[in-house]
């Protein structure tokens, strides 16, 4: 759909903050606390990001975007060439972080600009009484995004803001704002990839399942999975038994694309799962982010973004 810049400020250092409306001034698709969207920053090419307003409200969507400085398209155009009153496409909200309806006890953990999903989260859970804390790390105070709605007095006191440049006493110590596990709680972490890993590890550490960690990548990390060599392979499409070479060099999105073949794409890095594809017959070469462990080693489903093939062909439910 089409929406209009209706405002656009600087929210904190390489910050800016986006809201966009209807142009009709219609309701906007509804959303959940953790959902994202897409924003075309040019035809072809879409960004991911979250949407950190209040779900109730149906007039705006609003979203925070990092300068990044080697951004790949998205954060350099809306810095630098999308401004109020313009119109962008945009898609549908989608959630793949969602919080956990059965928690108990939520404690969330964001990393520089990814308080976006956290700080509607954590809105979320205050307004329905439920027992939480939100820890933020950032750099340094001018990088701290939403100070205001961080202090209101129903998050005032849960919210911990962690500084790089602040006192020793005051950084974050992840097994300590974590506890010990109990049935119902369940961690949040977004972020770059390695402050990521480094709370998922501390989580395990403690004695976490797997099942009460929840993480959102913005990029992914650098695992060196996605670099291994790869090998040539072939696809075959379900609905039509056509079959398809994917050479070394191309990923099976990129070739199905070039045949005629179109599938929902956003973050071309194995992080967002909107191009996730099922898996009839052989065996992935998973090479993403998004699925968990037991969703890989259950081989149903692939990121054709990124992941290839352990077997020389791979039936695929299109």
């Amino acid at each position: 759909m089409d929406v209009r810049v209706q405002a656009k400020r600087v929210e904190a250092t390489d910050i800016v903050v986006l809201e966009l409306a209807a142009l009709q001034g219609h309701a906007l698709p509804p959303f959940s606390a953790g959902s994202h969207i897409d924003i075309e920053v040019r035809p072809g090419l879409a960004r991911q990001y979250s949407l950190c307003n209040d779900p109730s409200e149906t007039h705006r969507y609003v979203v925070a975007i990092l300068r990044e400085p080697l951004s790949r398209g998205g954060s350099s155009f809306i810095h630098a060439g999308l401004n109020e009153g313009d119109t962008v496409r945009i898609g549908a909200p989608k959630n793949h972080f969602p919080l956990q309806s059965d928690g108990q006890r939520h404690v969330l953990f964001a990393g520089g600009i990814g308080i976006t999903p956290l700080l509607c989260m954590s809105e979320r859970l205050a307004r329905t009484d439920k027992a939480f804390a939100l820890h933020y790390c950032v750099r340094s105070a001018d990088r701290a995004a939403f100070r205001a709605r961080l202090a209101a007095p129903d998050l005032a006191a849960r919210v911990h803001v962690h500084r790089d440049d602040g006192d020793a006493a005051q950084k974050l110590d992840v097994a300590r704002a974590l506890g010990a596990y109990t049935p119902g709680a369940h961690a949040y972490v977004c972020g770059p990839g390695g402050f990521i890993a480094w709370v998922l590890d501390a989580a395990r550490q403690a004695g976490w399942p797997e099942g009460a960690l929840h993480r959102e990548y913005f990029t992914p990390p650098d695992t060196g999975v996605a670099a291994a060599p790869a090998e040539a392979f072939q696809v075959r499409l379900a609905s039509s038994d056509r079959v398809i070479d994917i050479p070394a060099e191309r990923s099976v999105m990129q070739v199905l694309a070039e045949a005629g073949v179109e599938l929902p794409s956003s973050c071309e890095q194995g992080t967002c799962g909107s191009c996730l594809t099922r898996v009839l017959e052989g065996i992935p070469d998973h090479r993403d982010v998004y699925l968990t462990d037991d969703e890989r080693a259950a081989n149903d489903q692939f990121t054709p973004c990124v992941s290839r093939a352990k077997t020389p062909l791979l039936v695929l439910d299109i």
